[in-house]
């Protein structure tokens, strides 16, 4: 398997530990509010990124999250087949420059949340949490309601635009599930919130360039058995991608741990992972804030809380000892 982090356009603390704990793979999220450039449906902007990342030591193998604002396709507003034509422009661009994986997640209004974001817990180390009552009484987005009927709608009439783009292009895209699973999220409907709705949306794409991001966290406050949806999705060829990480609780309240402090059977999904012989990148998740990691009060902004050196330090080195116990061989 590709072991990778997800690095910012600007190198600070974690490339230096990236390449000390012997990680030369990336992730990257070329937003404009991250590289205040243009996004990577621009050829030149997307280039610029491949060869700051290559002169810092690493080699992008995937690009993550949402590169420009989605919500006018997520919610189905005017102008969302101009933000589809940059879409399928950005996938054409990064089959052009070697980048074979696309994260995406159709998370609408809202990407992944959490009502709180330093909750102490081992050691005085910090960690996300989120409860579903306090996040409702937020109220509603400035969007309103918005039915998951909808979502779904615009989910399909998203990827079966794109699909064909990503197969021409030679790039695999990666569906995240819904973080937190919950049916809606002050108003809008969540819709890839179980494995169930993950099979639907892949067999919606009807295309082999559309498979998942096996996020072991999102599965886990699903319900769902993880070792055993590994063996699943892989045998049907669908997992793209793997997030590590860990909670303890259900959708609707959960605290994000370490990784070997929380419900998930660690040792067990590696070695899934070996049996099946699955060899995607994958990719450290969110962690606790450690000792010399600094502490974020406010709300979650992409990879504001959950990404702190010291936290990827330990996840990484946990994951390699489990690569390493299993003879999973690491690249």
């Amino acid at each position: 398997m590709r072991l990778c982090m997800l690095l910012p356009p600007k190198p600070d603390r974690r490339w230096t530990v990236a390449r000390q704990m012997g990680v030369s793979s990336a992730i990257a999220k070329l937003a404009p509010e991250l590289t205040g450039r243009l996004p990577p449906f621009d050829a030149a902007s997307l280039k610029a990124a491949v060869e700051e990342y290559r002169a810092g030591g690493f080699e992008i193998v995937g690009l993550e999250g949402d590169q420009f604002d989605m919500n006018r396709i997520k919610l189905g507003l005017p102008g969302r087949d101009e933000d589809i034509a940059r879409y399928g422009q950005m996938l054409a661009n990064m089959g052009e420059a070697g980048i074979r994986l696309l994260c995406l997640n159709f998370m609408a209004g809202i990407g992944w949340h959490r009502t709180r974001t330093a909750v102490p817990t081992r050691g005085g180390a910090l960690i996300t949490a989120f409860n579903a009552t306090e996040a409702e009484a937020l109220g509603h987005t400035e969007y309103g309601i918005v039915s998951q009927e909808v979502i779904w709608q615009n989910f399909r009439y998203f990827i079966r635009a794109v699909a064909p783009v990503a197969e021409k292009a030679g790039v695999r895209m990666g569906l995240h599930p819904d973080d937190p699973p919950v049916p809606s999220l002050r108003g809008i409907g969540r819709v890839l919130t179980s494995a169930k709705a993950m099979e639907q949306a892949i067999a919606m794409a009807s295309s082999p360039a559309v498979g998942l991001t096996f996020c072991q966290g999102s599965f886990r406050t699903m319900g769902e058995d993880v070792p055993a949806l590994i063996r699943r999705f892989a045998a049907s060829g669908h997992i793209a991608f793997v997030h590590v990480r860990d909670v303890r609780g259900d959708a609707h309240n959960f605290a994000e741990t370490f990784p070997d402090d929380g419900d998930t059977d660690m040792a067990a999904c590696f070695a899934a992972y070996r049996e099946i012989g699955l060899d995607v990148p994958i990719r450290p998740d969110h962690a606790p804030a450690m000792d010399g990691d600094p502490r974020h009060d406010g709300p979650v902004h992409g990879t504001n809380v959950g990404y702190e050196a010291n936290g990827m330090i330990f996840t990484v080195g946990y994951m390699k000892g489990l690569m390493h116990a299993n003879r999973i061989k690491v690249r």
